[in-house]
């Protein structure tokens, strides 16, 4: 979710520079007119899944607000998301690997 959210936000970025920069023509922007509306509800499953996976992990509130933040800062996701993953795994395999950690199947 986190590439998706952010490659529709830097498409959305695209669409904010041609309508108010480049004031691009109406032909022009009815090709893009959807990004606004399609970026709005993917940030919203995006969010459901950020607090799912802070939820499940455990972390603290402010690696939370971090998370939702990354669906709104251009590029943030792409890079909260590769720290985060790894993070992530690193966590469920030092899970397993702990006595009495969760069972292997």
């Amino acid at each position: 979710m986190a590439w998706i959210t952010g490659t529709l936000l830097l498409v959305l970025c695209v669409e904010l520079v041609l309508n108010y920069v480049v004031h691009a023509s109406d032909d022009v922007m009815r090709w893009v007119e959807w990004v606004p509306f399609a970026h709005g509800w993917v940030y919203v499953v995006y969010l459901v899944t950020v607090f799912d996976l802070w939820a499940t992990m455990r972390w603290r509130v402010g690696r939370l607000v971090t998370m939702a933040l990354a669906g709104v800062v251009p590029v943030m996701s792409f890079v909260l998301e590769r720290t985060v993953h790894a993070q992530a795994t690193a966590a469920v395999e030092a899970a397993r690997a702990a006595p009495g950690g969760a069972a292997q199947g």
